[in-house]
């Protein structure tokens, strides 16, 4: 009797599988990534290119365990929060790792199947994607020194035994990129000997071995439980780095796209409205290389815009900006980018290679570093410490100017700052800190012994109502950027894939024209990067004559289509034909 035909499905799959284990028997493997993910081989494919996202998406970002109250789970907690107090303003919940774990706050998994019980239960997590969409992490190139999988490996037992990369230390690993300063490999005594395991985060961050099939079957044993918790949007932490091959930079190599493909089919045929976001802090070029041609990552991570955001403002200089963003390509339909300006991380400076000069760079950590930023390093290929990332909040990353310090203008700076971000194409996610202004935890810092721990504050539930009740800055931040949230939300013009085109009016004037995609609505941003009033006609918008005008922040109505415009230090407008209806609950 002759084998049935293969469906669509399997034979994308084993397509996949065999670039990635060409030595396997791959239709094997193919019936065991359908069995280990519950998935009918016939499956219908879900159309292509198509946005899963629209202007009303605005992402939260934040630990589980952010906002703390007495005698409750803080994923109990951070649920309330949001809801009582963001529901009009943010879409979507990026929780950072929310398992048990060993360092990095979280990014050491012991298990990625239990949540933490500091933070609270799955059912949490369930009745978050009730309200929300929620955005898990995949820690997917490393593991706690401290797992299961680990003891099992120094064991010798499964599952774990061959889960983790070793090298020979006599092999040339000169060409290895690494986003560190510690040693490459570890040594550990096994019950099988002395061998040596791949670490390119941390001692306490095995690297797993993806040319095991059980390494990739397990993780798709774990992604299929967070889809049945209600996860659907998955970010790829560190996803660049999966694929070792020793002599080469074993960063993006050609396997790790594959693998992410293979994730790819397999979660959007599972779940149709799932997205997949990959975590690459690398240069922009090698960063857009993640889309694949709209058939891997969903969206990718705007890196280039913090560092050359932050540099802007504080320099009153947007030329690089303006470069950056005019190279950048318009996101395919179905793709886009992720915006954001912080994260749980510091400002990444390796997006900022070909882009800013040594000097400017220079200047900018300088200038960090004078309000109260920390400096991480990385090791080079030459074996030489380079600045790898910047740790401040971003709050007091724009305490003031280059040339002249802190000054006054450092909440005009802040807002500016977010309503450019908000106004670009692409999502715009916050970093939960940024809607609170919270300053550098330079105590933190000191109780951890790590520079990242600088904008990784945790808020007493009644210590933050009283600064967001209270006429603090606090205050003034939260409620300047949540009405800004909603403003943005009401947009058509601001769809992630509606059409952007930078203007040129200057290197002290920040501009550009979105259209949305039924080209009803016509946007135009004009943001002052300066300490100065800066001066532009509306001439140079070439509004249409037909239309009024309105600025969607202040309100004003622009009658004179040939007037003269004044924005005072770090002011801007979002100049639209047509007002989209805010909500307001």
């Amino acid at each position: 009797m002759e084998n049935a035909p293969l469906s669509q499905l399997e034979q994308r799959l084993i397509a996949h599988l065999q670039v990635i284990y060409p030595n396997l028997d791959t239709k094997d493997l193919a019936d065991k990534c359908l069995a280990m993910f519950h998935l009918d081989p016939m499956t219908e494919s879900p159309r292509p290119h198509r946005n899963l996202w629209d202007q009303s998406d605005i992402m939260l970002i934040t630990y589980a365990d952010t906002l703390r109250q007495k005698d409750e789970a803080p994923l109990e907690t951070l649920h309330k929060f949001v809801k009582n107090k963001l529901a009009d303003c943010i879409s979507a919940v990026h929780l950072l790792p929310f398992f048990p774990y060993s360092s990095d706050d979280g990014f050491s998994v012991m298990d990625y199947t239990t949540v933490n019980p500091s933070c609270g239960r799955w059912e949490h997590i369930v009745n978050l994607s009730k309200d929300f969409k929620v955005m898990g992490d995949l820690v997917i190139n490393h593991c706690s020194s401290r797992s299961l999988w680990f003891e099992n490996f120094k064991a010798g037992v499964h599952p774990g035994a061959n889960f983790f990369y070793e090298a020979d230390p006599n092999a040339d690993l000169s060409a290895v990129v690494r986003p560190r300063t510690s040693p490459l490999l570890r040594e550990v005594q096994t019950q099988n000997g002395e061998k040596h395991v791949w670490c390119t985060f941390s001692h306490d961050q095995i690297d797993l071995n993806f040319e095991r099939p059980e390494v990739l079957l397990e993780f798709l044993r774990i992604i299929h439980l967070y889809l049945k918790k209600g996860i659907r949007w998955f970010r790829l932490d560190a996803v660049a780095f999966l694929w070792k091959v020793p002599g080469t930079s074993c960063i993006n190599l050609p396997q790790t796209h594959e693998i992410i493909r293979l994730l790819r089919l397999m979660i959007e045929h599972y779940a149709p409205d799932s997205v997949i976001i990959t975590e690459t802090n690398i240069p922009n070029q090698e960063n857009l290389t993640y889309f694949g041609n709209a058939n891997e990552a969903h969206l990718i991570y705007n890196f280039s815009l913090p560092p050359l955001l932050i540099n802007s403002l504080v320099t009153g200089n947007c030329s690089h900006l303006k470069q950056w963003l005019m190279s950048m390509p318009p996101a395919q339909q179905g793709t886009t980018y992720l915006n954001f300006l912080a994260s749980h991380d510091g400002i990444g400076l390796r997006p900022t290679e070909g882009l800013l000069s040594e000097w400017e760079l220079e200047t900018l950590i300088n200038t960090m570093k004078r309000f109260g930023g920390k400096i991480s390093s990385r090791t080079t290929p030459q074996g030489e410490a380079k600045p790898y990332e910047i740790n401040i909040s971003l709050w007091n990353a724009f305490s003031g100017s280059a040339l002249h310090g802190p000054d006054k203008w450092q909440f005009a700076r802040f807002l500016c700052a977010a309503g450019v971000m908000m106004a670009l194409e692409g999502v715009p996610a916050f970093y939960i800190h940024s809607l609170f202004g919270t300053e550098n935890d330079l105590e933190r810092v000191n109780n951890t012994g790590h520079f990242r721990s600088i904008n990784r504050h945790i808020w007493d539930m009644e210590d933050l109502n009283h600064v967001l009740n209270t006429p603090t800055h606090h205050q003034k931040v939260f409620q300047s950027i949540t009405k800004l949230t909603q403003i943005r939300r009401a947009q058509p013009a601001f769809h992630p894939n509606a059409t952007q085109y930078i203007l040129h009016m200057g290197e002290n004037l920040f501009a550009f024209w979105r259209q949305s995609l039924d080209r009803r609505q016509s946007l135009f941003a004009v943001y002052n990067m300066t300490d100065q009033p800066q001066h532009f006609n509306l001439s140079e918008l070439n509004l249409i004559a037909t239309d009024t005008w309105t600025d969607l922040v202040s309100e004003q109505v622009y009658e004179d289509h040939l007037g003269k415009v004044t924005l005072m230090p770090y002011q801007f407008v979002w100049l639209a034909n047509k007002k989209g209806k805010v909500k307001t609950s």
